[in-house]
């Protein structure tokens, strides 16, 4: 896990971070990704789409320094050189989820297998992490398919060193022939801006159009 400490004092975004941090401001901004081209993609494949969302959503994430700066359990300021997917999987016997990760990797295909192997391993569990130790590099992504949304926020009180995203996929929708997944995102202000959360939405839509590029 390499960790990039930043030195406040000289750091561009001192200024901005310090304002924020002190408020402790955070929001979240939700969208409509379609998913038209992707789906048809992965069907073609047979391969479903969650562990192709999560791995897309990671690539995203990892494309930008922004969403990787954090505090580590030392109480440094930096940016990790990647995050690892921590992600909800659902246990329709018990009702409950579980949140595992999974190593991450540029490589669908290497991921996908690591992906299966902890969903098998871990997937039937009744506790709440199943999978230890957990590595401080995780970014935490969760879906609710059982409802679309047009907002979605989370909120975290009791760990006010929280700045990475948080990113939650609802329900997908046929829309006018179009299949539109409601995504969130919630970060931290004191890192993350308006504009930073516009890359993403934008980043995630470019992929999803050109599944072809990555997928296999």
């Amino acid at each position: 896990m390499t960790f990039e400490k930043i030195d406040l004092a000289n750091w561009k975004r001192k200024e901005t971070f310090e304002h924020y941090y002190q408020q402790q401001t955070s929001f979240s901004i939700t969208t409509e990704i379609d998913l038209t081209k992707l789906k048809q993609a992965l069907d073609q494949h047979g391969i479903k789409l969650y562990p192709a969302l999560i791995f897309l959503l990671t690539e995203v994430v990892n494309s930008n320094s922004v969403f990787r700066t954090s505090f580590n359990q030392d109480g440094d300021l930096g940016i990790w050189k990647k995050l690892n997917p921590m992600y909800t999987l659902f246990n329709q016997t018990s009702e409950t989820f579980s949140a595992i990760w999974t190593d991450s990797s540029t490589d669908f295909r290497q991921f996908h297998r690591n992906y299966q192997a902890d969903v098998a391993q871990y997937g039937s569990s009744e506790t709440l992490f199943p999978k230890k130790p957990i590595p401080e590099n995780t970014v935490s992504i969760s879906m609710i398919p059982w409802t679309s949304f047009t907002g979605f926020n989370l909120n975290i009180n009791t760990n006010k060193n929280h700045l990475l995203p948080i990113i939650t996929a609802g329900k997908f929708e046929m829309k006018e022939e179009a299949l539109l997944l409601p995504l969130s995102l919630q970060v931290h202000h004191a890192v993350c801006d308006g504009y930073h959360a516009s890359l993403f939405m934008n980043a995630v839509q470019e992929r999803a159009d050109k599944p072809i590029d990555w997928l296999m």
